[in-house]
């Protein structure tokens, strides 16, 4: 017999069922990706350098970020499904082996990114002010790593259990708290106020952003462990080995893996064009890139609540319910990204300039957002299109979809605009529009074309 959660997912109205559970998803992951956005805010006090040192860390930070992929996206149709086939007790053991692996992967990842953080900096830049503070700000980042990833975990296992309203909660809590610390421990005195901070400059950014992201994660994992959601975590199991459901947490996530492996390395070859522009090239690309990853938020967290009704619905052989959800899902992406697409197309020196402290906005950089704003509608259609592959745990199709429209296009484009033309910088952010737009109509014929429907993890 199925649970009333269960039964919930995969009955009534699909666009009502979507909305219910991706709405507070949305608010849940905006809300953390405000975490880098207020650093963003606060660090654009300090100087260019300072945002150039966040946006090389966060570039480093990303290709780690990898290892958290694999397993993550894995573990969306895993739980979903089994959950969707009222399986608890499998459900369960797919929980705990998540939150063990992401664990033991955070781990390794700090390490190597901790002892190549220093070397990466003097990659991308030999300006000494914006090396200083990315060690300043990526050493406290990089040691916190493990709650990072866990803390992902955390979530996922209330969403993909049909509950979106607790990691909201946990979010907003985490969220509210980054912004009060954050100015509090970066400043002496709070910017446009008389209030006395602790004055550790970058460090403090980092520290406002580690603490919050523990809190969120230790009150989640207790609620786990209480058996508060529909699931409860054994702590004795986290230390035992499913070898199938590992072998299938691996083998189903690698594919996205790789996809975000593959996409970050072209972003690294990206910004270090950029970096021949020089320290304030990159300060505006990173306030873009947050700017872009921030407003296409709405579209990754309808993916994933979109993502948990389509496994539910392959769970429970409900074909035709998961059609309909990609396609809903899909029109939900354009009009919730677009609202905020819209303002930064109109408004771009505005936007520019609420993350550069008082300084003059380039005009690059209005250019740069322009782009930045007409990319969203692109990656809000690709959104729409990966709840189908989320869900079923097919993600091969968006492999070779962000291999043709990053290394096809835009590394290519980048490198020829760059180095043989010695083009405007303009050239170099066209690039991105190119290789968003042809990943994208490339996703969608592979959607047309593949049985992800039939798949089952």
């Amino acid at each position: 017999m199925k649970s009333p959660q269960t039964t919930h997912l995969t009955e009534g109205p699909v666009n009502r069922q979507i909305l219910k559970l991706s709405l507070p998803t949305m608010v849940g992951m905006l809300l953390q990706s405000v975490y880098d956005l207020v650093d963003m805010v606060w660090i654009g006090f300090i100087s260019p350098a300072a945002i150039a040192a966040a946006t090389l860390f966060g570039t480093f930070f990303w290709l780690i970020e990898v290892l958290n992929e694999i397993v993550g996206t894995s573990s969306v149709a895993l739980i979903s499904q089994s959950h969707g086939a009222a399986d608890r007790e499998r459900t369960t053991r797919i929980s705990e082996q998540t939150l063990a692996f992401k664990f033991i992967l955070a781990c390794i990842g700090a390490i190597i990114l901790g002892l190549g953080l220093r070397p990466l900096f003097h990659f991308f830049s030999q300006d000494l002010a914006v090396i200083s503070y990315g060690m300043d700000y990526g050493l406290i980042r990089v040691l916190f790593l493990p709650f990072f990833f866990s803390s992902y975990s955390v979530n996922t296992i209330f969403r993909c259990t049909g509950d979106a309203k607790t990691p909201m909660r946990l979010l907003v809590g985490s969220a509210l708290l980054n912004m009060v610390a954050d100015p509090l421990f970066m400043f002496d005195t709070i910017p446009g106020t008389s209030i006395r901070g602790l004055g550790m400059g970058m460090k403090g950014a980092a520290l406002a952003t580690v603490m919050s992201i523990s809190f969120s994660f230790i009150i989640g994992f207790g609620l786990l462990i209480l058996g508060k959601g529909d699931v409860k975590i054994r702590v004795k199991n986290l230390f035992k080995l499913d070898p199938v459901i590992s072998a299938k947490l691996f083998s189903i996530g690698l594919p996205s893996g790789l996809t975000l492996l593959l996409r970050n390395l072209s972003i690294v070859i990206f910004l270090k064009m950029v970096a021949m522009y020089g320290t304030e090239a990159v300060a505006v690309s990173g306030i873009a890139f947050r700017v872009y990853s921030f407003a296409l938020m709405p579209g990754w967290g309808l993916t994933m609540g979109s993502g948990i009704i389509i496994g539910h619905s392959l769970g429970a052989k409900r074909v035709e319910r998961a059609f309909e959800a990609v396609r809903l899902t899909t029109v939900d992406c354009l009009l919730f990204v677009g609202l905020l697409a819209l303002p930064i197309i109109i408004f771009p020196s505005f936007v520019l300039s609420l993350f550069m402290g008082g300084a003059t906005v380039p005009g690059d950089g209005i250019l740069l957002m322009r782009i930045v704003g007409l990319a969203l509608f692109i990656g809000a259609g690709m959104s729409g299109m990966g709840a189908a592959f989320t869900g079923a745990g097919k993600n091969r199709p968006m492999l070779y979809a962000s291999v043709l429209g990053q290394w096809g296009v835009l590394v290519p484009w980048a490198l020829v605009a760059t180095l043989l033309l010695k083009a405007p910088i303009l050239w170099l952010w066209l690039a991105i529009l190119a290789g968003d737009g042809v990943e994208m109509l490339f996703r969608w014929y592979l959607y047309k074309k593949t049985r992800w429907a039939t798949t089952e993890v």
